[in-house]
């Protein structure tokens, strides 16, 4: 029977996105009527910018639908390279950018183009999700950089050093960080850039996230406080996070030009080039009025404030602050081995689980992001959802035993 026929070795041991899986749970409860406060995604609230979906009606309109370059429309690709040199003071040539099906592809496309079986690529812990399924379906090994909250998620310099072998293809940083929303100080940024030129491996800079940090300055990458090892940098980033832009699946990496013409011939084919009419959006996001951008920030500073002193009050949490991103990563260890009546709580999945069947809060294992003592909350939602998450929270934590 057609049934018996195995798949393949490399899907085996794949597993779904913890946070897609997660989200899609609370979604389903909720269509079913139950009152869920939804902390788990990764998406802004905010609807997309008016002139983002004018630009994309324009291009409907004048029957925009058609294939493009594999690599990006040349309007796209400008946009991108005037963002890099306004934002990174980094000059790019449209050879050294490829436009993808969203920031998750062009990853993709970049660890595929330059990992083979057996490589090794460097990954701090905690670590967004999906880095290790990547790095695992091109045959690399991922090598795991492990931090501390304390240290508020720093990297430990010497002992990035010592991980780094002959094996060594790249290193994947993510400043401001999903899950923690930690932001890389420059000397951190210089310090990882001189040992790739040193050692000889690549940076994978995801960037996505790049424009939300909290303390006014303009985004930072290896490149940009180290031109010198510029070709050692691979950029990854997109409209997704900054413009509220998550279903338009618009990202783009940009970097040195074999290594993006590699990734461009790997997309050209699987997917071919991204959605047409989103890349004029995108265009018109990263070229157009950028108020929505500070607005946006100024928004999730305001609840990130909010959250973090809701989690520090609670008996029990530890929760950093974050510089970035939308999301707070607290130390829920003190309340592993607890019991939640017949159940023990012996670690982050069973301390979601609870919190989603007893409080109706939704949010993600730390075990997801390689850390079993943390649980991730995303505050980009409405600030009244959470306070009654956090109210919720503090009652369900205090019914332990």
């Amino acid at each position: 029977m057609a049934w018996d026929i195995p798949l393949s070795d490399r899907v085996k041991n794949l597993k779904p996105s913890p946070t897609l899986a997660v989200d899609a749970k609370a979604k389903a409860l909720k269509a079913q009527g139950i009152d869920i406060i939804n902390l788990s995604a990764g998406e802004p609230d905010f609807d997309t910018p008016e002139h983002i979906k004018e630009a994309a009606i324009k291009a409907i309109k004048e029957g925009f639908t058609k294939y493009t370059p594999v690599g990006g429309i040349a309007e796209l690709k400008d946009a991108i390279i005037s963002k890099m040199s306004r934002h990174y003071d980094l000059e790019y040539a449209p050879e050294q950018v490829l436009v993808s099906t969203g920031g998750k592809q062009g990853l993709y496309n970049i660890i595929q183009a330059i990992v083979s079986p057996g490589d090794e690529v460097i990954v701090p812990v905690p670590y967004w999700v999906s880095y290790p399924a990547i790095i695992e379906l091109a045959g690399g090994v991922p090598v795991f950089l492990p931090s501390e909250a304390a240290d508020n998620f720093a990297i430990d310099m010497d002992r990035l050093a010592g991980l780094v072998t002959s094996k060594t293809r790249a290193m994947i940083l993510n400043s401001p960080s999903n899950p923690t929303g930690a932001v890389y100080d420059t000397d951190t940024l210089k310090a990882v850039a001189a040992l790739a030129v040193e050692k000889g491996f690549y940076i994978l800079t995801d960037d996505i996230y790049d424009e939300i940090r909290f303390d006014g300055k303009n985004p930072e990458n290896p490149a940009s406080v180290m031109p010198d090892a510029k070709d050692h940098v691979i950029v990854a980033n997109g409209v997704s996070k900054t413009y509220a832009m998550t279903g338009w699946r618009i990202g783009y990496t940009a970097g040195p030009a074999p290594v993006i013409k590699a990734a461009t011939k790997i997309q050209s084919q699987s997917t071919s080039n991204a959605n047409s009419i989103a890349q004029k959006a995108a265009a018109a996001a990263l070229s157009g009025p950028q108020d929505c951008v500070s607005s946006m920030v100024k928004a999730f500073r305001e609840r990130r404030d909010y959250i973090v002193e809701r989690l520090n009050s609670m008996e029990g949490v530890k929760c950093p602050v974050p510089g970035g991103a939308f999301y707070v990563f607290p130390d829920m260890s003190s309340f592993i081995g607890k019991n939640a009546g017949d159940k023990t709580l012996t670690g982050s999945l069973e301390i979601a689980d609870y919190l989603l069947e007893e409080a109706k809060i939704a949010c993600v294992p730390g075990i997801a992001f390689g850390d079993d003592r943390f649980i991730r909350f995303s505050y980009a939602t409405d600030i009244k959802i959470i306070e009654e998450g956090m109210n919720r929270l503090q009652e369900a934590l205090g019914r332990l035993k």
